[in-house]
């Protein structure tokens, strides 16, 4: 079987192995996504980053690891700040 060169932002190639993965589940595509995330160089978005890879690699949308990259390609939204109130004010 032919590899692929790797992808500039999965240099590992995880994420084209996961999809060469017959039968591969999203547990498993979890397990990838979280190495290849944690293995990406700080410098880079990984939003842009899961986009990218997505457009590279994601042919079949249903495929789990299309699922985790185009989740990961809308981003995190932020959490809201909850308002803390002083030891000395009073409730309601």
């Amino acid at each position: 079987m032919k590899h692929a060169k790797a992808h500039s932002l999965d240099p590992r190639n995880l994420i084209a192995e996961a999809y060469r993965i017959e039968g591969i589940g999203p547990e498993d595509c979890r397990s990838i996504f979280f190495d290849w995330a944690l293995g990406l160089d700080p410098a880079e978005d990984p939003v842009e980053a899961a986009r990218v890879l997505l457009e590279a690699h994601g042919r079949d949308p249903a495929h789990p690891m299309s699922i985790l990259l185009r989740d990961a390609a809308k981003g995190t939204p932020q959490p809201r700040r909850r308002r803390r109130r002083g030891r000395n004010s009073k409730p309601g």
